[in-house]
């Protein structure tokens, strides 16, 4: 019986962890690495309040709750 309740506990500690939301910075560096995985060389990301998003098409990323955007635009050169 302990074992079982041992189990129970360790699954919704370890469930937990893995629903903690990210911090926006944390996820925007996540984001840039694998843009520059993809050897884009020149782009700008950025991190705005969901009222900031004009084009739903820019936003690659969502944290703070779904209240702040992380928007992406390639510049030309």
């Amino acid at each position: 019986m302990k074992r079982i309740a041992l189990a129970i506990i360790c699954t919704a500690l370890a469930t937990s962890a893995f629903a903690a939301p990210k911090s926006c910075e944390e996820l925007k560096a996540e984001i840039e690495a694998k843009i520059q995985a993809n050897n884009v060389s020149s782009y700008t990301l950025e991190i705005v309040t969901n009222d900031e998003v004009h084009d739903q098409n820019m936003v690659v990323g969502s944290c703070a709750g779904g209240t702040r955007k992380i928007i992406y635009q390639k510049n030309d050169r």
